[in-house]
């Protein structure tokens, strides 16, 4: 299970119907899962936590097939507005199950989970762990972000928020840093289902907060594409985006 974020995303709200003795039914799919070539029904239903809120305290999927009495259960946990997403993302000729539900916090946190037909059920794979990502704070209110350990650090401006550093005695007025600051690195947040060019497959796309002083400090987004190659996620690119200026510090 992984707990995710995105702040930019909007989150579309569906209306609930309620199923007797079974939670509330949230959404309906078909989807051919099991790979016999042949749609199972798919019920993605919850438990709130109180009668008038918008809190599931239990989400789970209930999947039937539509030719014979074999049923199965994946569970989910609790969160807020859950969806699923239907993909090949492990390239083995069967649609794969990934489940996104935010979990309601402060930092926009959301809960993920990727599920496998294989030997009559359902299994749960491990989603991409972000890489090592580092920054820092440095004199001249700059940060250092590096993406890759072998690769050179990203150098970037951060002066438009110098009075507010200052404020916060990161910096005094001459622009020195009064102590090793790191920044803020999120976990992975957000998982996008992609088509990968020049593949002809499924991937998938990781989002990754980085900020400055507190949360809201956006220093900016790193996007990462993977793909599942011999039972394990391969990185295949990454970039920072940012609204940021870029600073050319080789001569420094």
């Amino acid at each position: 299970m992984v707990y995710i974020s995105l702040l930019f995303l909007t989150l579309f709200f569906a209306p609930a119907e309620a199923t007797p003795n079974d939670g509330i039914l949230i959404h309906t799919y078909e989807e051919d899962v099991t790979g016999d070539g042949e749609v199972e029904l798919l019920e993605l239903k919850g438990k709130l936590f109180a009668e008038d809120g918008v809190y599931y305290q239990d989400i789970w999927v209930d999947i039937s097939s539509h030719s014979s009495d074999k049923t199965w259960r994946i569970n989910y946990g609790g969160g807020y507005d859950p969806e699923l997403q239907f993909a090949d993302l492990t390239h083995n000729g069967v649609t794969d199950i990934l489940y996104q539900s935010p979990t309601g916090g402060s930092g926009g946190l959301y809960t993920s989970q990727l599920n496998q037909w294989e030997k009559d059920n359902f299994i749960e794979l491990p989603l991409p762990v972000e890489q090592p990502v580092k920054g820092e704070f440095m004199n001249d209110f700059k940060v250092s972000v590096q993406l890759l350990p072998k690769e050179p650090p990203i150098i970037l401006d951060v002066s438009g928020q110098k009075e507010e550093y200052i404020r916060l005695k990161l910096y005094n007025d001459q622009g020195q840093l009064l102590e090793p600051t790191t920044l803020m690195i999120d976990p992975v947040a957000f998982f996008e289902v992609i088509d990968l060019e020049d593949k002809n497959e499924a991937g998938l796309k990781s989002y990754q907060q980085i900020s400055g002083a507190y949360h809201a400090d956006r220093i900016g987004t790193v996007e990462s594409i993977w793909v599942y190659d011999k039972d394990k996620w391969i990185l295949l690119k990454t970039a920072l985006q940012t609204d940021l200026p870029h600073i050319d510090d080789s001569a420094s």
